[in-house]
């Protein structure tokens, strides 16, 4: 009896494990992967450009020449041409930040300074364009990137190492086109960076320094006349100075 019963066990389990090996492997290939290929959407407001007429903002062709469609929306296409090297480059390779939290005793001013740890142009002739649509007044296509073998690796180093994962949201002004959008991805680092260090650090630091690798697609919207982004890094931290004490 208890023999019959084991087999039984035995061939349910394996029934089991099989199809639970084929959901996941199932959900993954159905799951897009930050890691491997980065594939984010984009848009720019047509409002912001006179020459797009109305009729044209619409609907794009799909037989419409691809020299015509670019030189229809060149500045759109031109603004997403900024902003996409910009959000990639911070996904693959990452920046690099200077902070000091702000200090009312010391009448010391909130200050962050942002670089790029690699340059765009690493990145930017590599993003491929593709399926341009106009949807709310706006042109949108999605941008897309495969990461190198060395950029895997970095992005897994990133991961596997303990850095712990921060995130902020972050306002820019829209009338500021691309720097406007700028300034929303470095006030979110700025948001994440003073929430983290304020629940680890008891005494206001003088400065802290380290690097962040954006660790997924950013979300972003319009709110009010603002670009309103949201935005997770793995963190790495780097020096922290303490202000002298006499």
């Amino acid at each position: 009896m208890m023999k019959t019963f084991s087999k039984k066990t035995a061939k349910s389990f394996f029934i089991c494990s099989l199809f639970t090996a084929y959901c996941i492997h199932f959900l993954a290939a159905q799951t897009p992967s930050v890691i491997e290929n980065v594939r984010i959407p984009l848009w720019a407001d047509l409002d912001a450009y006179p020459e797009v007429s109305a009729e044209n903002q619409k609907k794009i062709d799909r037989d419409t020449d691809a020299n015509s469609l670019i030189a229809q929306y060149k500045y759109p296409i031109e603004r997403m041409k900024e902003t996409a090297p910009f959000i990639i480059n911070g996904m693959v390779y990452g920046w690099s930040f200077v902070y000091t939290p702000k200090d009312n005793i010391r009448k010391v001013e909130e200050y962050l300074e942002v670089e790029e740890i690699s340059s765009s142009d690493l990145v930017r002739r590599n993003i491929n364009y593709s399926s341009p649509w106009i949807e709310n007044n706006r042109f949108n296509c999605w941008c897309e990137y495969t990461r190198t073998d060395a950029q895997i690796q970095n992005y897994n180093l990133w991961s596997s190492i303990q850095n712990p994962i921060i995130s902020g949201r972050g306002y820019g002004a829209v009338s500021k086109g691309f720097e406007g959008l700028r300034e929303a991805a470095q006030d979110a680092l700025r948001t994440a960076i003073r929430s983290y260090y304020r629940n680890l650090i008891k005494n206001k630091p003088k400065q802290i320094t380290g690097s962040v690798l954006v660790r997924n697609i950013p979300t972003i919207g319009v709110d009010s006349g603002r670009y309103v982004i949201n935005l997770d890094f793995f963190l790495e931290s780097g020096k922290i100075t303490q202000y002298n004490v006499y």
